[in-house]
């Protein structure tokens, strides 16, 4: 190996490590609000009972 591969490997590994940090600060943002244990349901009953359907013939 030459000095410039393992430069170019150390500012390539520099760069992955810089780049998995940020993507790591992002995800931590992102998380953080995902919970909801402190909200409230949308769902708060069920619908109302559903009657049967009914169908007449047209007269003309």
């Amino acid at each position: 190996m030459s000095t410039d591969d393992t430069a170019a490997s150390a500012a390539s590994d520099d760069l992955k490590r810089k780049f998995k940090e940020a993507l790591d600060k992002k995800n931590a943002q992102h998380r953080s609000g995902e919970a909801h244990l402190d909200g409230d349901s949308a769902v708060h009953g069920t619908h109302a009972a559903v009657t049967k359907r009914e169908f007449r013939r047209k007269s003309g």
